[in-house]
């Protein structure tokens, strides 16, 4: 008896190492497919940091398909995107204090708006494949114009640029490209 027990004890240690590799297995060809980027920005005391995860186009129509418009977007792939900034910012003249957000946007075939969410760390959709945002905690929304363009991006980027004594925020996947700019 003493000798089956032990047994068991062995034989469920097994099964839950091979389940958290397989767990583990599963998250990286995930990520994979989706590479973790972290942008930062830097200007005189001004430090801005944005994680995300990067999908590819792969031959697939994006927005109006993959990412159908008019509808809350987790900004990437995998967990919601977070942005965090150590000042105050004015965008589109409102303001968003300095902190840590989930960023979420709305595409749409012109504009797009773009959500600052004080609530952060989570994954970017539930179980249902609906966004995990939840519009309470919504600190900032502000509208800003889609771009078509000739030039196609492969993956989804994020990229911040320094214009005079602004700065912008730019959005580039397939041939749209949207720019929020800000000041400090």
């Amino acid at each position: 008896m003493k000798r089956f027990i032990i047994f068991a004890g062995i034989a469920l240690a097994i099964i839950i190492l091979l389940g958290w590799m397989v767990s583990r297995y599963n998250t990286k060809q995930e990520k994979s497919a989706s590479p973790e980027e972290t942008v930062s920005f830097h200007d005189g005391e001004l430090h801005i940091e944005l994680f995300y995860n990067r999908p590819y186009k792969k031959g697939r129509k994006i927005f109006g398909g993959l990412v159908p418009f008019d509808t809350v977007w987790r900004t990437g792939a995998n967990e919601a995107t977070t942005f965090s900034t150590n000042r105050q910012l004015t965008i589109e003249g409102k303001v968003l204090p300095r902190g840590k957000y989930s960023l979420w946007t709305i595409p749409g075939k012109e504009k797009w708006v773009v959500i600052f969410n004080s609530q952060y760390g989570q994954w970017g959709v539930n179980a249902n494949g609906v966004s995990n945002r939840d519009p309470q905690f919504d600190v900032l929304l502000v509208d800003v114009l889609a771009v078509t363009q000739e030039k196609e991006f492969e993956q989804f980027t994020i990229a911040f640029e320094k214009i005079g004594e602004e700065a912008e925020m730019v959005f580039m996947w397939d041939k749209t490209l949207v720019a929020l700019p800000f000041s400090y």
